[in-house]
């Protein structure tokens, strides 16, 4: 059952992510730069305390008393993931939206999964499984075949996606009618890509970093309800401290473009509909929190770092491919690119399914 209940966290977690950026599609008359900070507010700054708040008493007093280095590496870890969120838009800039978040994902996905697992293996932490635990037994071999499956279920569906955009290139349109300007530069966008994927991963490291925090929660919370298993919230300190690295990075560079784009005059400007503005942003950032409050609940239920990370991705690609065919952003191209993105969606299910079953298997 526990195995049941982390894959639906795991699910609602990636729902939250692959849902997140609809509604700043509401947004009107503000550049990207000013929306994206405002929500950022509440995704890295508001939201993160105010969860931590409600479910972890004292969890103040747990950042504090913690090592200066590990909230430091912590923190650090956040920065370097901001940096990655901030190039994947110029990996989809240079290799186009499929095949640059088809990349990016699964490098995402590989390094956030297997790097901490191999630390493990020269730096033993009771409790955390390592690689050469998983290479050697049988949910781990089930979890890797999962992840290799869901990355082959990403190249699918990349293959559709440069399907789409060649379709809609010869054209001249995009699903919506609008001239199509490219910007195709492969050399420099797999460069980009590789960069953004791995310090996307570093969100991963970073949970992995701050876990001596986690553990106090889970500890303290174990005393006080004995016999109840695992703290579902556990990793709701942690946030509150690895997100302020990524505000850290964001923050700097929505400013930068502010000033560049002399856009700073968004925030009040009332041609625009600023209540609903606002409205909608704050809704896009806490939807963006909610998918590491459910990744918390689900590793919490799973116990396993890789498998969890494998899902959690794998769960967010899934639900942001069925957006772009319940938003008709396929529309236009012909019946084989459509059945290419249906099996590809169908192999990431596939995938999630061996991962599901190798965790069942572990004990």
């Amino acid at each position: 059952m526990g195995v049941i209940l982390g894959v639906i966290f795991h699910f609602i977690g990636g729902f939250a992510s692959g849902s997140f950026y609809i509604p700043y599609k509401k947004v009107k008359g503000w550049h990207w730069e000013s929306y994206w900070i405002v929500g950022g507010l509440f995704s890295w700054l508001i939201v993160p305390p105010i969860a931590a708040w409600l479910t972890i008493p004292g969890f103040g007093d747990i950042i504090s008393g913690t090592a200066s280095s590990t909230l430091g590496l912590t923190f650090m870890f956040g920065v370097l993931w901001g940096i990655g969120g901030l190039t994947y838009g110029l990996g989809v800039r240079y290799l186009g939206v499929s095949l640059g978040s088809s990349i990016i994902l699964g490098l995402c996905m590989v390094f956030g999964a297997l790097i901490p697992a191999i630390y493990y293996d020269f730096s033993p932490v009771e409790g955390k499984d390592t690689f050469s635990m998983m290479i050697s037994s049988t949910w781990g071999l089930t979890v890797l075949a999962g992840l290799l499956v869901c990355i082959i279920g990403i190249i699918i569906c990349g293959k559709a996606g440069m399907m789409k955009e060649k379709e809609l290139n010869a054209a001249g349109t995009d699903p919506h009618g609008a001239e199509v300007k490219t910007e195709y530069k492969f050399a420099l966008g797999m460069f980009v890509s590789i960069v953004s994927g791995v310090l996307s991963a570093c969100f991963n490291f970073g949970l992995e970093a701050g876990q001596s925090m986690a553990v106090v929660a889970n500890d303290a919370w174990k005393a006080a309800n004995p016999g109840e298993g695992e703290f579902l919230y556990r990793n709701n300190v942690i946030y509150v401290v690895l997100l302020w690295g990524g505000l850290t990075t964001n923050f700097i560079w929505c400013m930068i473009l502010n000033a560049r784009n002399k856009s700073f005059g968004d925030y009040t400007n009332k041609k625009t509909p600023l209540k609903f503005n606002y409205l909608f942003a704050a809704l896009a950032g806490t939807t963006w929190f909610l998918q590491f409050f459910f990744y918390g609940m689900g590793e919490s239920k799973l116990g396993n770092g890789p498998s969890s990370w494998i899902l959690h991705m794998a769960f967010i690609i899934l639900v942001a491919n069925m957006w772009g065919l319940v938003l008709k952003e396929w529309k236009g191209v012909n019946k084989k690119t459509i059945t290419t993105i249906t099996i590809g969606i169908i192999t990431i299910i596939l995938s999630v399914l061996l991962v599901g079953r190798g965790n069942s298997l572990h004990e």
